[in-house]
């Protein structure tokens, strides 16, 4: 799926330094569905493209929470712009969303002429127009027509030939003179509530980053239900705390108030990270073991620890160790910094030297993925062989998933399973008693006063460091 933004701003390759992607190259970024490229078809000082391509890989694809509409197998997914290219617009161009520009700051302030084109996108053109022009664009929505029949002389409604007519999809160009944090703000919400299907599992922290991309915009706009209801699942109670959230924001009780900033609510994987570096601190590590580090998103935080001076990052998985690699661009390093992190390829579940005498290991999000008949291998592995001076395991909290709407079952299809509070405490007990370790368990998210806190962690201290 594509899009593309063109800018005639002079100069135009300006547009180079607000995207921070620079326009004589080809960019490519690992994403979960597939593989993402910016590109520039044209880059002058009268005009300037980039575009963003997303190479969408089906078995990936088939990996994601999707309930597809024909069947695994046939579906528009790869092709008609959704929450995927959102996903991947918001990683792609994540300091051009926030408005920031290390280069251009004051042009990335500055509202300039822009041009966007997505060339398949589901929806009418009066759907589109009603989400678009409000916001200050010039909106021309073509529809796709479907393909003519194939046999000639047959009547339009003959089975034998195909059907004619508009197709439900529109080929969508947009101008309009706009901050580019504006803009690409209004695609990252709009086009998957035209979707109307996310591909990802909707969660309350959703709420968080619809307010935050259409702060300034969303409070307003004729059509801010509908947003809220199709952006959030059609998932009623996420949709009525944000509508909720949204009109307390535009009628503030005071003028004082209204100056005042907006807390930021971080996303449940952001506290979870947070947690765990926390835990590291208290604990003093500087060499830390990241075991299942799957794509990289805790090798990523770990790399900015400027106390931590060695990093292993651990996986079964050849790809995501390549993902891991790519996300942290240890291609580009400097020496110094390519020297501090290792990556490689090792089970869980076998004793492996390579994991022996480091002051810190981190399970996050880990042990739900193992067959519990697994299970104790991995223990013996981690906290008999390996032994660091302090283990770090995070998991999700089973009493909390009632508070997910429409979740039936387990939060992931991959967990094997799922601990409440007492079943995980009672198992970290008996892995710290057999393997002389000392543990404390703590919550970790916005916690319930009767079912906790959404995820749980257990810090195991080895009794002999302590001692």
């Amino acid at each position: 799926m594509l899009l593309t933004l063109t800018t005639t701003h002079r100069p135009a390759t300006d547009l180079g330094y607000l995207l921070v992607k620079h326009p004589e190259k080809v960019h490519s970024f690992d994403v979960p569905t597939g593989t993402a490229y910016v590109m520039y078809p044209e880059a002058t000082e009268e005009r300037c493209t980039a575009a963003l391509l997303l190479d969408v890989d089906p078995r990936r694809l088939r990996a994601q929470r999707d309930a597809f509409e024909l069947s695994q197998y046939v579906n528009d997914r790869p092709y008609a712009a959704s929450s995927l290219l959102a996903s991947a617009l918001a990683k792609v161009f994540r300091s051009a969303l926030r408005g920031a520009s290390k280069d251009r700051p004051e042009l990335a302030a500055t509202p300039i002429p822009l041009e966007v084109h997505v060339p398949v996108l589901r929806g009418t053109t009066d759907l589109v127009t009603r989400l678009f022009t409000p916001l200050g664009w010039t909106v021309t929505a073509t529809p796709i027509p479907l393909e003519p029949e194939v046999v000639a002389g047959l009547p339009r409604s003959s089975p034998a030939g195909r059907p004619s007519g508009d197709s439900r999809y529109v080929d969508l160009r947009l101008s309009g003179e706009l901050r580019l944090a504006d803009a690409l703000n209004h695609l990252y919400v709009l086009l998957p509530v035209l979707d109307d299907g996310k591909h990802y599992w909707v969660a309350p922290d959703e709420i968080e980053k619809l307010l935050r991309s259409g702060e300034g915009w969303l409070a307003g706009h004729p059509e801010k239900v509908l947003i809220a209801r199709r952006y959030l699942a059609h998932r009623k109670s996420l949709a009525t705390t944000a509508l909720q959230l949204l009109d307390a924001g535009e009628e503030p009780a005071t003028e004082e108030d209204a100056e005042l900033p907006v807390p930021r609510r971080a996303p449940l994987a952001e506290q979870r990270r947070d947690a765990v570096l926390a835990a590291l601190a208290e604990v003093a590590a500087t060499r830390v073991l990241d075991l299942g580090c799957g794509g990289g998103a805790l090798l990523t935080a770990l790399m900015k620890q400027r106390s931590i001076s060695e990093i292993v990052g651990a996986d079964v998985s050849s790809r995501a160790l390549e993902q891991a690699a790519r996300r942290l661009r240890l291609d580009r390093l400097p020496e110094r910094q390519r020297g501090r992190i290792k990556l490689i390829q090792t089970a869980l579940t076998y004793r492996d030297d390579r994991l022996r005498g480091f002051d810190a290991a981190v399970l996050m999000e880990v042990i739900e993925h193992v067959d519990l008949t697994r299970l104790p291998a991995l223990e013996t592995a981690v906290f008999g062989h390996a032994r660091p001076g302090a283990v770090i395991v995070t998991t999700p909290n089973a009493e909390y998933n009632v508070h997910y709407e429409g979740l039936t079952g387990m939060r992931h299809s991959d967990h094997r399973f799922e601990w409440t509070r007492a079943e995980f405490a009672g198992w970290a007990g008996r892995v710290a008693a057999e393997h002389g370790y000392t543990v404390t368990i703590r919550g970790v998210g916005d916690e319930h006063e009767v079912t906790g806190a959404p995820t749980q962690l257990a810090l195991f201290t080895s009794t002999e460091v302590s001692a």
